[in-house]
């Protein structure tokens, strides 16, 4: 019942900032999605301008942006690298909701990269050397024989980032917050990032 009424609810619209009420959604969706609450539609344009979308996970998060990691050799590291914008979509059926997110993207910081890298599990760690991301496969044997050579090659030591591994982030210019509402009659609101680059403007949509 407290999430029917939530849901009901247009109290998000007061919010001031994006990134506290952002935080607050997602906190709740994991809560209520079956998986992955940090799935998120990552959408790039390739060299002849035509749109590329793929499910992504969000890794990191905070007011600088949202941070996804990859491959730089795939095609949405290519993408971003020649047209370093992008736009992603979070969808939480559980909750009836949506962020929409725009803006222009940056590379992270090796640091930062191999934090992240350090955190995920030794075959995820094997698997990103093993895997040339978006390129041809003849067959599924061709990589769990990459996968072997790489295990073998590290053994039971450390696992080092590959230099062609790293994090993107987005820095969001735009971020919209949708709400479903009866009869199609549902609450948005979007926030645009002033020329400053830290203060926003908040402008409720209609639906």
């Amino acid at each position: 019942m407290e999430a029917q009424e939530q849901l009901k609810s247009g109290d998000f619209t007061a919010a001031a900032e994006p990134f506290r009420l952002f935080e607050e959604w997602l906190g709740e969706a994991k809560a209520s999605e079956i998986n992955d609450p940090n799935a998120m539609a990552l959408a790039t344009v390739d060299s002849d301008g035509l749109p590329d979308v793929r499910m992504v996970l969000l890794n990191a998060r905070d007011e600088r942006g949202f941070v996804f990691f990859t491959n730089v050799g795939s095609a949405k590291g290519q993408e971003v690298l020649a047209n370093p914008k992008a736009a992603a979509v979070f969808h939480w059926k559980s909750l009836r909701r949506q962020v929409r997110v725009r803006g222009p993207v940056e590379q992270v910081s090796d640091a930062e990269a191999d934090a992240y890298y350090a955190t995920r599990p030794r075959l995820s760690q094997i698997g990103a050397w093993a895997s040339r991301q978006s390129r041809p496969l003849e067959g599924r044997f061709a990589l769990e024989a990459s996968v072997a050579s790489y295990t073998a090659k590290f053994g039971l030591g450390a696992v080092p980032r590959p230099d062609f591994w790293t994090g993107f982030r987005i820095r969001p210019v735009q971020i919209e917050f949708w709400q479903n509402g009866q009869f199609r009659l549902h609450d948005r609101i979007v926030f645009r990032r002033e020329p400053d680059g830290t203060s926003w403007t908040k402008t409720r949509l209609y639906p």
